[in-house]
């Protein structure tokens, strides 16, 4: 650019000179400006210098904020897009021994998603600008719509490539997944140039024909369908099994065909051969054997389980690394790096980078938010809520002990909830268990009043004692028949019972509605009797029992049973199994000391939390043989009768010994809230969520907030506050963000309203760019093929550019930052170049007339874009060797560094080329 004004400064003396040698017309040193498809000229033509100057100053700022307000709306049509392509369909796969499993498929496969909608996306603004220009200037050929979609084309392959190769982060690399589909858009891509070099230069000479016309976008859906069969393997593996594979970044099911088979090609072309291993033969055979077994869907659990350990060491590291976090910041984060990590399509990108670009913020990180908030509200607990208008009734405890000499036993009914100026009874009445009525107990029954104001009430039931040693035995009280007596009546005289509506109202009791009377969840007491004559048996509660890593000091309940006579100490240890001392639990060992009357001890044992996504292992702990040390008195004697332990006294009072269960096996299990949240975060997210929009109120709400952009140098996913060049892009471009609001949100029909209306408005805002761009270029002196070269392709790239940028650093594959690249250069010319020429050579036809075309500048400019591409095409594919760099973007920084500059300056040389010959200081065609 820096060059452009030397270039026409010269061309005046030289077109000058050249006039009298038969000089083309178009070489010929007068600009005369034309009227545009919207603006018209301004007037008078040939102003002084300095109004010249103010005009392009105008002119150009003006067109920038054109280029900011398409960017704003091409990023409503792309969310479209987004969503119009996600949509999903429920499938049912037959397994082999007849199980039937449902999954969900994309409806849109991911090839023709590209090449037809993503294209039109990304290439409206040089497709619709092709069309209004033919369209707007009577039918009669313009050079700035095609001269936009080659410069576009050359902006595309050279500087958008350098840059993805560059910013790939240091010793990594990006290969190109989808190896067959890259050489068929290639080809097409390289063959649409030709194809508008032949149409121009060979076949008819400065006319285009209706036949070419129409050939030249028919071949749009030819470039589909063979990319499509490309990406199917369908005239290859026609008759190969069909199986469904999942996709471990976007965690979806894709349809495919031949997966189950490859062949030493196959392996190669997807990048698997070349740095596998594994001998081709060895792949083979797996994959045959996977298919015989009947399935593949082996291979997509091992990869769903893959994902969610991933996601495990994902947040363990976060964990470790970000200590003072707590739980909704450190899933925050981790949905981040999932969002981050997860493929995506080329409309995400573009979406992405224009808002962070306008002000918009990092739509990533508002859903991983969003989402965090979402999965740490489904771990909490919502209690149910009780009818305020209910009194209940209940035991205080719902087990009670005592020993067989105690004589009677208290029981405590409380009443909570509900009015308390009421009168309520309940009903009691003990049942036998193991003990019986009469023999181990005294029956009783009877009722309790809760006069008002009265909370708790105690009852009493006896217990009879024998010496006749004996197992422990339990028996039950229960409560029943619950009412209401007597509601108090306000009243002078008691002033205490009064309950005011305004209280009544406060406490949530409505005034209107009698209060009820029921029985709480601890309706039922469990009283268990222990014999006293005999020093015990000790024993776990089971054989084994499960516990979460996260649990950190497990308790483990030691019962003495049939007796709690004396001192006992009971020996224990830790013995492993699948569990390691040290790694999954700390290993103990000691005694418990059960003293006179006591009947349970709680032993304590550390368990290690590694926050593994699943975990299943178990160790032991072993009780030994108890100890007697002290012989203890009868419960309520006096200390007279202590004694130590003698033989005899060990064979009077029955000595302690161990129960059923002497070992517990302890397994430790992944934590549930970990293993939760990890399976929340692996399923996959419906990109179309993120980047859509369900109601206007969401996005005039959007419109007019200001949130953080740029964030290269930010790992979390937690957000930020807005810089001073996101106010500063915010308030530059709220007027678009604002108008464009009024679009339909992507919600309603499925995308398809967002999706015609953000077109129709494109085409007018690219009427208008079209117009500005060449009023601009004939006030400076610049041809519109020049024009459309340098500043039109250049600013309807920029998103693009970002886009490319963002996608080589945050994607595994290069498929979405150049893969897509030579798909929208064919479908540039197939569409924008085929669409606006056949109606202009109809319309011609119609009047018996041809469609003249001048071959000059664009024949010249395809010729050279199209050398230099495959030239980049060859260079990309030779990066693809390891002994090069292992892949068409990053590698060694010398390699990076070489490729880049390459492809810089071959786009430099190429604008420098058709500038000179655009002002015919080298021949053209």
């Amino acid at each position: 650019m820096v060059l452009l004004p030397g270039v026409t400064h010269f061309s005046q003396a030289s077109a000058n000179s050249d006039a009298a040698g038969g000089t083309p017309a178009n070489c010929s040193g007068e600009y005369a400006c034309s009227e545009g498809v919207v603006l018209p000229m301004w007037n008078p033509q040939n102003p002084a210098v300095g109004d010249k100057v103010a005009r392009a100053i105008v002119y150009f700022a003006a067109l920038i904020y054109m280029f900011l307000g398409m960017s704003i709306i091409a990023d409503r049509f792309m969310s479209s897009i987004e969503v119009i392509t996600s949509q999903e369909k429920e499938i049912t796969i037959k397994k082999p021994n007849g199980e039937t499993t449902t999954t969900t498929v994309r409806i849109w496969n991911e090839t023709v998603s590209n090449l037809t909608l993503m294209a039109l996306g990304s290439s409206a603004p040089e497709i619709l600008l092709s069309v209004i220009e033919v369209v707007g200037h009577n039918f009669e050929a313009g050079a700035l719509g095609p001269s936009t979609i080659v410069g576009s084309a050359a902006f595309n392959m050279f500087i958008i490539i350098a840059i993805c190769v560059y910013v790939v982060p240091e010793n990594e690399t990006r290969k190109i997944k989808h190896l067959r589909v890259f050489f068929v858009t290639a080809a097409w891509s390289i063959f649409a140039y030709i194809w508008l070099y032949l149409i121009l230069s060979v076949f008819s000479p400065g006319e285009v024909e209706v036949w070419e016309a129409v050939l030249t976008f028919l071949f749009f859906p030819l470039c589909v369908l063979q990319a499509w069969i490309a990406d199917r393997r369908l005239l290859f593996y026609k008759y190969v099994h069909k199986r469904y594979r999942t996709d471990k970044n976007r965690g979806i099911i894709i349809e495919s065909e031949g997966d189950a088979m490859f062949t030493k090609m196959d392996l190669e072309m997807d990048g698997q051969g070349v740095n596998s291993h594994t001998h081709p033969k060895e792949a083979l055979d797996g994959m045959l054997e996977g298919v015989e077994e009947g399935g593949g869907l082996t291979s997509e659990q091992d990869q769903e389980e893959e994902a969610r350990r991933e996601m495990a060491r994902t947040l363990k590291e976060l964990k470790q690394r970000h200590p003072e976090k707590d739980m909704e910041q450190l899933i925050e984060m981790a949905n981040y790096q999932v969002l981050v990590q997860q493929q995506k399509s080329r409309a995400f990108y573009r979406i992405q980078a224009t808002r962070m670009m306008i002000g918009a913020g990092n739509i990533l990180k508002k859903h991983a938010a969003d989402q965090a908030r979402k999965v740490v509200s489904c771990h909490e607990a919502s209690g149910q809520e009780e009818d305020p208008n209910t009194i209940y009734l209940q035991f205080e405890n719902s087990h009670y002990q005592c020993f067989e000499n105690c004589g009677s036993l208290k029981l405590s009914v409380g009443r909570h909830g509900g009015e308390s100026g009421c009168t309520v009874k309940v009903d009691y009445r003990t049942e036998d268990g193991t003990a019986n009525a009469g023999s181990d107990y005294e029956f009783a029954e009877g009722t309790l009043v809760f006069k008002p104001g009265e909370t708790t009430k105690e009852f009493t039931v006896g217990v009879i004692d024998d010496d006749i040693f004996e197992e422990d035995e339990h028996f039950y009280v229960r409560l029943s028949n619950p009412r209401i007596v007597h509601r108090a009546e306000v009243s002078i005289l008691e002033p205490s019972s009064i309950t005011s509506s305004s209280s009544m109202v406060g406490s949530g009791i409505s005034p209107h509605i009698p209060p009820k009377a029921a029985l709480g969840s601890a309706h039922t007491a469990t009283v268990t009797i222990y014999d006293d004559d005999h020093a015990g048996i000790f024993t776990f509660e089971s054989n084994s029992t499960r516990v979460s890593e996260s649990i950190g000091n497990m308790q483990v309940k030691v019962h003495r049973t049939s007796g709690a006579r004396g001192k006992v100490a009971i020996p224990y240890h830790t013995v492993e199994g699948t569990a390691k001392a040290g790694e999954d639990y700390d290993e103990v060992s000691g005694k418990l000391e059960f003293q006179n009357d006591e009947t349970m001890k709680l032993l304590n044992v550390k368990i290690i939390d590694d926050e593994e996504y699943e975990k299943n292992k178990t160790f032991t702990i072993v009780l030994e043989e108890p100890i007697l040390l002290e012989v203890g008195q009868r419960h309520g004697d006096t200390n007279d009768n202590k004694t130590t332990v003698g033989p005899e006294d060990v064979s009077k009072m029955g000595c302690p010994c161990l129960g059923e269960h002497t070992k517990l096996e302890v397994v430790i299990e992944e934590s549930y809230e970990f293993k939760s949240t990890v399976d929340k975060l692996i399923k996959k997210t419906n990109l179309a969520l993120v980047v859509g929009s369900s109601s206007w109120r969401e996005q005039f709400v959007s419109a007019v907030t200001v949130s953080a952009g740029d964030d290269d140098e930010e790992e979390s996913g937690e957000e930020r506050l807005p810089s001073c060049f996101d106010y500063i892009m915010h308030f530059l471009t709220v007027f678009w963000k604002v108008l464009f609001a009024f679009v339909p949100p992507t919600e309603y029909w499925n995308g398809w309203a967002c999706f015609f209306v953000s077109i129709s408005l494109i085409g007018i805002l690219t009427a208008v760019t079209g117009d500005l761009a060449s009023h601009f270029g004939c006030t400076i002196g610049l041809k519109d093929s020049v024009t459309a070269v340098v500043f039109v392709a250049l600013g309807t790239s920029v998103p693009d550019t970002f886009a490319s940028k963002v996608a080589a650093i945050q994607d595994q594959y290069a498929d979405a930052s150049i893969g897509n690249v030579t798909g929208s250069n064919a479908v540039n010319v197939f569409l924008g170049i085929g669409v606006a020429w056949t109606i202009a050579a109809v319309f011609w036809k119609t009047k018996n007339k041809p469609f003249k075309v001048d071959p000059g500048s664009l024949a010249f400019s395809v010729t050279l874009f199209t050398i230099m591409a495959v030239v980049c095409v060859i260079v990309l594919l030779y990066r693809r060797r390891p002994s090069v760099s292992a892949g068409e973007l990053g590698g060694p920084r010398t390699a990076k560094l070489l490729t880049a500059f390459l492809f810089i300056s071959v786009w430099f040389i190429y604008i420098l080329l058709s500038a000179l010959e655009a002002y015919c200081h080298i021949r053209g065609f």
